[in-house]
């Protein structure tokens, strides 16, 4: 995938140049990205492109933990319970 359609603000390439960065900024940074991807674009489909540009030189920055763990995340969120969760059907 060409990087400016898988990162349109170039936040995933600055968070790589950031000397230090913490994982609670690569999360900041990680919402920022995901809200800026274009509408119809398939997120999983940008990160793993993410991953392949950037991952193998930066094995061990905090990003790419957390663009792996966001690609291995369910796509489908299980219900979490609530109020509707708990009352039977009629």
């Amino acid at each position: 995938m060409e990087m400016a359609l898988a990162d349109p603000k170039g936040l995933v390439r600055e968070s790589y140049a950031i000397d230090g960065i913490t994982e609670g900024e690569c999360k900041s940074i990680f919402i920022d990205w995901a809200l800026s991807l274009k509408v119809g674009l398939d997120p999983a489909e940008a990160l793993q492109g993410l991953l392949a540009h950037y991952g193998p030189a930066n094995a061990d920055h905090p990003m790419t933990a957390l663009l792996t763990q966001a690609l291995s995340a369910p796509s489908n969120p299980a219900r979490r319970g609530g109020r509707m969760g708990r009352i039977s059907p009629v």
